[in-house]
């Protein structure tokens, strides 16, 4: 019997797999038992792995969540009580300028040191020493008030810090990292944590971590996850194919059949991320090029033909996105800007490029000062889903006088071109912070104290915004009770009226991030019933969640 091509990629990609997963087995090459069943998953990683543990870096490859624990799990994806990880309790003072938080006392580090509010407060003060790290912007001042009490004081009202510093900054041992004279760029290749799991190998193709078995909370039933890197979302919708992976985050093609075309596989969609063109869009900072010009945003804004791109490049899955960047669904309360058009509008574009000075060449091209409108966009190798989005834009972009290309690149590439600011476009989703709330999603992307020079890691300030009228509706935001609705909505609208008039991230979709995963292999994934982390392998700390859950089918 002759194989078709699809299916011979598919073979293809699981003998590639197959081989990259064969470390895993048992001594003596029996195959391990149920219990001991590796979990495959694949990032999107497109070329091999750089080493890097550091969970502060923006180029880490894992360790938050897995490796290197917050002090509670935040659930992004819904609203719930936040679940303790190191931490087990904590409670504001009445004005909001005091934070205790009581931590475990039966946390060790993975290499037998125990773990205590001192190692707490360690953290919080590098955090607080380095900027480049401080992506949270904070700006509390710690102290241990005994062995498992933690007692945080902010110089003011400070309720909007609370899921921030308790839900995404990473626990480090001090007795290690005080030894880092640069833990932003220190890649921490043999990591040490308090996670359920540990680095057990690494190498550039793939590498894997084990559980821990001096877990706090257990040993996890899963014993072992694998990272593996392949060529890119076709790839990885091949291996998926063959069952040479059991969770990935990505496009696969007829996405609403999955279980159908995936025997023992299943899906899940949750629209949270929203798709943007990521812009270097500020000169004060060292920006350079047309796209400082907020009326070539705006243009390339009105010229994407959205439903056209929807069908395209995401199947139907992205939904729709506001310019002032609050979720259409979730933050509805908070919403005070129209959603993007569907359809383009070349005469809008058209007149705000000519209000500004530029005119259409002999090519169709607008120019200014004999600079013509032409961007190449770097999206990283592999992301077919992505280099569709830009190449569709490309083509929509000609009618109203913008080139616009796609420069594939490697995920590091891309990675460190983001975090230094050296481009002009790239593609990216702006994602959200660790509670259901659109302030944090604001204070890590259009923040003065989230950015950087060029040349200078901006994390995750990207487009390197520095506005004085979001910094202070940021501020005052900060200051009042996230249940606060009717004190918060007018610092919310003033946001969300300046993000749209800078519009330093292009609006595109909402995109509906889908997750294929082994429901034969392993129980317990989240559902759209049973939301208990965001579904996608990538996101962390959520994907550590989804690794203490996972049990291999039968094991007791």
């Amino acid at each position: 019997m002759s194989l078709k091509p699809s299916r011979l990629r598919a073979a293809a990609a699981g003998l590639a797999v197959a081989a990259l997963v064969a470390g895993c087995a048992s001594s003596g090459g029996a195959a391990p038992s149920a219990a001991d069943s590796t979990l495959i998953v694949y990032t999107g990683q497109a070329g091999d792995y750089q080493v890097n543990f550091n969970p502060y870096s923006p180029t880490t490859i894992d360790g938050p969540g897995t490796i290197f624990e917050p002090l509670f799990f935040f659930n992004m994806a819904r609203t719930t009580d936040p679940v303790p990880r190191l931490g087990t309790e904590f409670a504001w003072n009445d004005d909001g300028t005091v934070l205790t938080v009581k931590v475990r006392d039966n946390a060790t580090w993975s290499d037998g040191t125990k773990f205590t509010a001192k190692d707490v407060v360690f953290t919080l003060d590098m955090v607080k020493k380095h900027k480049t790290i401080n992506s949270t912007g904070y700006a509390g001042t710690a102290k241990a008030l005994d062995d498992t009490t933690v007692e945080i004081t902010f110089p003011e009202p400070a309720f909007s810090q609370g899921p921030q510093v308790l839900g995404r900054l990473w626990m480090v041992p001090e007795h290690l990292w005080s030894k880092i004279a640069d833990p932003a760029n220190d890649v921490v290749a043999q990591p040490v944590g308090t996670g359920p799991f540990l680095l057990e190998d690494f190498k550039g193709q793939a590498f894997t971590l084990k559980s821990n078995p001096t877990y706090w909370d257990g040993e996890p039933a899963l014993k072992r996850v694998r990272y593996v890197a392949l060529s890119g979302n076709q790839a990885g919708a091949d291996a998926l194919a063959a069952g040479a992976i059991d969770w990935q985050t990505g496009p696969v093609p007829d996405i609403k059949n999955v279980e159908k075309n995936y025997p023992g596989y299943k899906a899940v969609t949750i629209p949270l991320f929203q798709i943007s063109l990521f812009t270097c869009s500020n000169t004060a900072l060292g920006c350079t090029g047309p796209q400082t010009d907020p009326a070539v945003r705006k243009a390339i804004y009105h010229g994407i033909n959205r439903a056209q791109l929807n069908a395209l490049a995401f199947e139907g899955t992205a939904g729709p996105i506001s310019p002032g960047f609050a979720l259409v669904d979730r933050d509805k309360q908070y919403l005070t800007q129209d959603v993007a058009p569907m359809e383009p509008n070349a005469a809008e574009a058209a007149a705000l490029l000519e209000g500004a000075g530029y005119a259409k060449g002999g090519d169709g091209v607008y120019a200014k000062g004999g600079e013509p409108l032409a961007f190449t966009v770097l999206v990283p190798a592999g992301w077919t889903d992505y280099i569709t989005a830009v190449d569709t834009m490309g083509q929509q972009l000609q009618a109203v006088g913008i080139k616009l290309s796609s420069r594939q690149v490697s995920w590091n590439e891309w990675s460190a071109a983001r975090g230094n600011g050296k481009f002009q476009l790239l593609i990216d989703s702006l994602y959200q912070g660790p509670a259901a709330d659109p302030y944090y999603l604001y204070s890590y992307f259009f923040s003065t104290g989230s950015t950087a020079k060029v040349g200078e890691s901006a994390n995750p300030g990207f487009a390197r915004v520095s506005d004085p009228a979001i910094d202070a509706a940021l501020a005052a935001l900060e200051k009042l009770d996230l249940t606060d609705v009717e004190a918060r909505k007018p610092h919310f609208a003033a946001i969300q009226e300046r993000v749209a008039d800078l519009m330093p991230y292009i609006p595109v979709l909402t995109n509906g991030t889908t997750s294929e995963y082994n429901a034969a292999k392993f129980t317990g994934w989240p559902t759209a019933d049973d939301l208990y982390a965001f579904p996608a392998v990538w996101q962390r700390p959520d994907h550590s969640q989804v690794f203490k859950s996972l049990k291999p089918a039968g094991a007791p």
